[in-house]
C-alpha cells in the first residue's frame, strides 16, 4: 500500500492533517535540530577546536560570535532576496547553504578560515526558522498555528537535550571536526525530507524587496522584536555562565555538567510546547506571562545555586522561558501585514542579539565583583525590560493590529 501524498491540497481545504502534517513537521523540526546542535555544541567543544587551530580559548570564542553575526546579517538579507520564491524551495536552499558552511567548518585549516565558515553557517539560521514558521502556519487551522510553529523550534530544544551530548561523545572519541561534519549530514537529510514531504506552494510573485522592507515601517514589528531582543537576554545571561556557576557556587564536578545542561534543555522543550499552546489560546498576552515567569525564576537562581537539587529545579523553570519564541514568532505574522517573510526571519536576529546582550551584561556583573550568581538578577532585569516593552506593544496594539490571514 503506497503512503499518502503529503502535498495534496485544494483551495477549498488548504490544511494538512494526520500523517501528512506529521511528516512535514518532522521534516522542518529536523532542520531546527541541526541548527540547535551546531549552535550549542560549538560552545561545548570550544576548548578542543581552540587547541586544534592553535589559538587560546578567548580568541576561539570569536568563532561563536561569528556565527551569531551571520544569523543577524543573514536573516533579513535572505528573507528579502527570497521572498518571491516557493517556501519549500527556499528551505531546501537554506539547508544547503547551512550544510556547506558546516562541512567547510569541519575542514577549516586555520582560525581565520574557521571564522569565515562559521559566519557562513549562521547566515541561513534565522531565515530558515522564519520561512519554516510561515509554511507551517499556512497548512494548519488558525487556532493551531502557534502550536504547529513551536514544533520547528522543538527541534532546536531537542538538540540541547539529546543532540549535543551525543555529538560531544562522538567528538571526544574521533575529534572536534566531527561535530560540524555530523551537523552537515543532518542538514542534508533535512533537505531530502523537505523535498519529499513539504507542500509545493507557488511562491508570491508580488513579494518584491520594497514590500518586504515595508515591515520595518510598522511600529508593532519593532516593538515585538524589542521584546525578544531584551526579554530573551535574561535566559542567556544565566546560560552562558551556568557551568562556571555550578562548579564555583554549587560545587559540582565537571561530570555533572552535561546533566545540568540537559535539564535546562528539558525546561526549554516544555516551555516551547507550553508557549505554543498559550499563544493559540491567549495571543500576545502569553508573552507577558512568560516574561514574568522568567523574571521570577531568574530571581530565584542566586539562592537555588547553593544546592544541586534546587539548582536543577530552577534551571528547568528558567529554561521554560524559552517558550517566548513561539509566541513572538506568531505575533510577527499578525503585525507584519504583507511583509511576512522578513518579519518572521527577523525574530531570530532579535534572539541572537539577546544571546549577545545577556552574556555581555552578566559578564560585566561578574567582573564587577558581584559574584557568579549575579547573572540571575541581571537576567531578571532584562526579562522585566522585555515586559516593559510588551506593555507598550500591547497598549498600542489594542488600537490597531494588522492581521494577515
Amino acid at each position: 500500500m503506497s503512503s499518502p501524498d503529503p502535498v495534496s491540497r485544494t483551495p477549498q481545504n488548504p490544511y494538512l492533517s494526520g500523517q501528512r502534517l506529521a511528516l512535514v513537521l518532522i521534516s522542518l523540526a529536523m532542520g531546527g535540530f541541526a541548527i540547535g546542535v551546531t549552535e550549542f555544541a560549538a560552545m561545548s567543544v570550544l576548548p578542543d577546536f581552540a587547541k586544534g587551530l592553535g589559538v587560546d580559548e578567548p580568541t576561539a570564542g570569536h568563532v561563536i560570535s561569528a556565527y551569531a553575526a551571520g544569523v543577524v546579517v543573514g536573516a533579513p538579507v535572505l528573507a528579502v532576496m527570497g521572498a518571491r520564491l516557493p517556501r519549500w524551495l527556499l528551505l531546501i536552499g537554506f539547508m544547503g547553504l547551512f550544510a556547506i558552511g558546516n562541512g567547510l567548518s569541519a575542514l577549516a585549516p586555520n582560525y581565520e578560515t574557521m571564522l569565515l565558515f562559521r559566519f557562513l553557517s549562521g547566515i541561513p539560521h534565522g531565515a530558515y526558522f522564519g520561512v519554516a514558521a510561515l509554511l507551517i502556519a499556512s497548512i494548519v487551522p488558525l487556532q493551531f498555528r502557534s502550536r504547529a510553529v513551536s514544533t520547528t523550534l522543538l527541534g532546536l530544544t531537542f538538540a540541547t537535550v539529546f543532540g549535543v551530548p551525543v555529538v560531544n561523545l562522538v567528538s571526544q572519541h574521533f575529534g572536534w571536526r566531527w561535530t560540524f561534519a555530523i551537523v552537515s549530514a543532518v542538514a542534508i537529510l533535512t533537505m531530502v525530507l523537505i523535498a519529499l514531504f513539504a507542500p509545493r506552494d507557488k511562491g508570491d510573485p508580488g513579494a518584491v524587496p520594497m514590500r518586504e522592507l515595508g515591515a520595518l515601517k510598522r511600529s508593532q514589528v519593532w516593538l515585538t522584536l524589542g521584546v525578544g531582543a531584551i526579554g530573551f537576554g535574561g535566559m542567556f545571561s544565566v546560560y552562558a555562565y551556568l557551568a562556571s556557576t555550578a562548579q564555583a557556587v554549587t560545587g559540582v564536578g565537571p561530570s555533572l555538567l552535561p546533566m545540568i545542561f540537559a535539564v535546562f534543555g528539558v525546561g526549554m522543550m516544555a516551555g516551547n510546547l507550553l508557549g505554543g499552546w498559550a499563544a493559540d489560546r491567549f495571543g500576545m498576552k502569553a508573552a507577558a506571562g512568560l516574561l514574568l515567569w522568567s523574571a521570577f525564576s531568574l530571581c530565584l537562581y542566586p539562592l537555588a545555586a547553593q544546592a544541586l537539587w534546587s539548582l536543577l529545579a530552577v534551571v528547568v523553570m528558567i529554561g521554560m522561558g524559552g517558550g517566548l519564541g513561539a509566541v513572538l514568532q506568531t505575533r510577527l505574522m499578525d503585525v507584519a501585514g504583507d511583509a511576512q517573510t522578513l518579519a518572521a526571519a527577523l525574530n531570530h536576529s532579535a534572539f541572537n542579539l539577546a544571546n549577545a546582550l545577556g552574556p555581555l551584561l552578566g559578564g560585566m556583573a561578574i567582573a564587577a565583583g558581584l559574584g557568579w550568581t549575579s547573572t540571575g538578577f541581571v537576567g531578571a532585569g532584562l526579562a522585566l525590560g522585555g515586559f516593559a516593552i510588551w506593555i507598550v506593544a500591547y497598549a498600542a496594539g489594542r488600537k490597531t493590529v494588522v492581521k494577515n490571514p
